[in-house]
């Protein structure tokens, strides 16, 4: 069963002109090269973030991005 990555679902979230912060670290990650684009890898994602994604100021907005993720991916 084919299961879309959580970068695939984060790049549904984009919004250039959207205040949101999911929006906005969607169209961080858009222009992030190096964003482990086929995980659907908690861990892998998270640590790839702390490690490397200056552009998100909290966590917590990568945790209700992923909730997101989990529901629609179910």
């Amino acid at each position: 069963m084919y299961r879309e990555s959580f970068y695939q679902f984060l790049m549904t979230q984009r919004n250039p002109n959207g205040a949101d912060e999911v929006e906005q670290f969607a169209n961080n990650a858009f222009l992030d090269s190096a964003f482990p684009k086929q995980s659907q890898d908690f861990t892998e994602i998270s640590q790839y973030l702390e490690e490397n994604a200056d552009y998100l100021p909290s966590m917590t907005i990568f945790d209700a991005a992923w909730q997101q993720y989990l529901a629609k991916v179910g």
